[in-house]
């Protein structure tokens, strides 16, 4: 390396103008070579010895300036080589540095993995060297397996399989046995809650407790706060909530790691976690370690770097043709979303890998690492699109990568692939109708609307229906207009196709008969919408029931007989509806798009193409894909059905793996009473919930 380093900057001497090499002593070539060993040397131990340093500050800035600050430092050292160096009078411009810097960087990664990819002894010693390293204040690693779980953030079971048939995943189609070779997993669909985001799916899948969690947005009115969960305090808050009332740590908490989660899973080891992006002090704050471990190397840093700016082109360029063809659906992808999907699909790609590559070496028992990218891309590209298809081949190289790693381990491992929802496509609920959600339901609360909501037919039927609705004795009317009755504007939120109602003054959730006293109109023109499939509200008569088109109302205590609005949204359904109308912070009123069964489109309430969130298609089918040596999901070949019966799954599975003794997290299904189930019948809350 140290002499392709040599090389590299001889070359790059010759052919740039602003860079020269020459020897105190001489201008001979073998005086110019040694110059240039030197400074090449030099350069590789100030990498070495100063860049971790410099990373530990580079911590400090915003991950999405990274890319920038690292050409720059690069060249900042390259520069510090050559004024140090004594044999050497070397020269160059910023500009040049920056530019010499990152050509050497790259030679010099290519140059170890080639050299690696080569000779299969030197790269094990190297693997077992670096484990060594890591073992060195640890215990020594027991021989029972351990277990990875890799999470593809919103492949579909369906988008999996066609992925396969195409050979877009050459890993996990060998896996399957679709290339010939005896199958070494299964392919599992399993069926999320009606609240189909990362959110409430691994929350329930390494904590083994999603309950109240409502959808990815929501309104808690006893907080008086928006909650989201991607954001930092909210995640951190979910995750106390779900610790306290499942009683244990999380799936991760004997010897685990969890990297780039929005939750711990109570992992010793966290990297690039959200639920703890807030702590500033104390060890536990580990979330952005992983970025230290993987730039320390500042080969790594250039890559990255490179990719991600690579990336950026990747997205302007695909955005532009999209256009240019006149797609269909299509959503704004400018601004600042380039860096945003560069980011998802290089950079937190390149450290999640690198921290499990790591994880497998220290030979630690559990891993759940979530890479995210295919899920970024999706939103604005489409599930099925092209551009998606892309980023799946790399992320199959990235398990590839995982799988080679594993087999010089110092334990065996087994790797589970799993997703925590899919994706449904379908063209925006604003881009059909010419108004958001939120201006419909101010339409149909007789408030203000913008201009252009105002003259579409949603707009101007909602505005109908309220005239119409307020054709009431005028002693009723004079009443509602006092001032002291005024009540405060609707909050409306988005999460996929899912959206969310509540009236912030009133401190309880508030029932369908207190809503049609306030706002007459409104759930007759939300329900009649013909891009809504139905409502979900609380009856003072029925406890809680669902409303349709054309004045359908179904009871939840009878949708098992009688599915009604939701029969296009299959059998599962039914107890997903209920389940989330038990939630304390479930909203007054809780809208799920149109859903056509025969396309699998649905509409999404935030702009996006490919959406999740809500029940409809394939937001609800992801997929575990494991190994044949653990023990089926579910008996008789049934599907899993919501992520606490995900999280009871891989528990079991590691406990299959477990050292003889070692204490596991008790399932949710060994603490509910006999015959108990998730989600009870209309007016009995679930799991003996107040």
């Amino acid at each position: 390396m140290w002499a392709a380093s040599t090389v590299t900057m001889l070359v790059l001497a010759g052919l740039l103008p602003d860079f020269r090499i020459q020897s105190e002593d001489g201008d001979s070539a073998t005086d110019t070579a040694v110059a240039a060993a030197a400074g090449a040397g030099a350069f590789g131990l100030l990498s070495a010895l100063v860049w971790p340093a410099l990373v530990r500050l580079l911590l400090l800035v915003p991950a999405l300036v990274l890319g920038l600050l690292v050409f720059f430092l690069n060249g900042a050292l390259l520069l510090l080589a050559l004024r140090l160096n004594p044999a050497e009078r070397g020269a160059a411009a910023w500009e040049t540095a920056v530019v010499v810097a990152a050509v050497m960087s790259a030679v010099a990664s290519a140059t170890g993995a080639a050299l690696a990819v080569r000779d299969d002894d030197a790269y094990r010693r190297r693997l077992h060297r670096l484990a060594h390293r890591r073992r060195r204040r640890a215990p020594p690693c027991p021989s029972t397996p351990g277990t990875v779980f890799l999470q593809l953030d919103g492949v579909g079971h369906d988008v999996l399989r066609d992925a396969v048939a195409k050979g877009l995943v050459p890993t996990l189609a060998r896996w399957l046995g679709e290339d010939g070779s005896p199958a070494t997993h299964r392919l599992t669909r399993w069926r999320t809650d009606w609240s189909s985001q990362t959110g409430a799916s691994q929350l329930g899948i390494l904590h083994g407790d999603n309950h109240d969690v409502p959808a990815f947005r929501w309104y808690e009115k006893d907080r008086r706060e928006v909650m989201v969960c991607n954001r930092p305090s909210t995640a951190a808050l979910l995750q106390h909530r779900a610790e306290a009332r499942a009683g244990h740590g999380g799936l991760l908490r004997r010897d685990g790691a969890s990297r780039g989660n929005l939750f711990s899973g109570g992992a010793g080891e966290q990297a690039l976690v959200l639920s703890i992006a807030t702590r500033r002090r104390g060890r536990e704050n580990r979330s952005r370690a992983g970025y230290f471990a993987y730039f320390s190397d500042p080969a790594n840093a250039v890559r990255t770097a490179l990719s991600f700016v690579a990336e950026v082109g990747r997205e302007v360029g695909q955005s532009a043709r999209a256009r240019c063809r006149g797609d269909r659906p299509r959503v704004s992808r400018g601004g600042l979303y380039p860096l945003v999907r560069a980011f998802a699909t290089v950079v937190e790609r390149d450290v999640v890998v690198a921290a499990v590559m790591g994880d497998l070496l220290a030979g630690r028992s559990s891993v759940y690492a979530d890479l995210v990218a295919y899920d970024e891309v999706a939103h604005h590209s489409g599930p099925t699109s092209h551009d998606a298809e892309k980023v799946l081949r790399r992320l199959d190289r990235a398990v590839g990568l995982i799988e080679k790693v594993a087999e010089h381990a110092p334990r065996p491992y087994r790797i589970v692939v799993l997703s925590d929802h899919g994706q449904s496509p379908g063209e925006t609920f604003r881009a059909r109708y010419g108004l958001t959600l939120a201006d419909l339901v101010r339409a149909g609360c007789g408030l203000p609307v913008p201009r252009r909501a105002r003259r579409t037919r949603s707009g101007a039927e909602a505005r109908s229906a309220v005239r119409a609705a307020l054709r009431i004795p005028v002693e009723e009317r004079e009443e509602r207009s006092r001032p002291e009755r005024r009540r405060r504007e609707p909050i409306v939120l988005a999460s996929g196709n899912l959206g969310l109602v509540s009236f912030p003054d009133v401190p309880h959730r508030m029932s369908r008969e207190e809503i049609d006293a306030r706002h007459p109109a409104l759930l007759p023109t939300l329900a009649n919408h013909p891009g809504i499939g139905f409502l979900l509200v609380r009856s003072e008569e029925h406890g809680g029931v669902v409303l349709g088109a054309r004045g359908v109302e179904t009871p939840l205590a009878r949708l098992d007989r009688e599915p009604g609005p939701l029969a296009p949204f299959g059998p599962a359904a039914a107890a997903a509806v209920r389940r989330t109308h038990t939630f304390p912070h479930t909203a007054d009123i809780m809208i799920n798009s149109f859903h056509d069964p025969a396309d699998g489109e649905v509409l999404a309430f935030e702009e996006q193409i490919g959406s999740h969130g809500g029940l409809g298609g394939a937001q609800s089918e992801p997929f575990l894909l494991s190994p044949l040596v653990l023990g089926p999901p579910e008996p008789e070949g049934a599907e899993p059905v919501g992520a606490e019966r995900v999280h009871e799954v891989l528990a079991r599975w590691l406990g299959e793996t477990a050292e003889p003794g070692a204490r596991l997290p008790r399932s949710r299904a060994a603490r509910r009473p006999a015959g108990a189930h998730a989600a009870e019948p209309d007016g009995v809350l679930g799991e003996g919930r107040s």
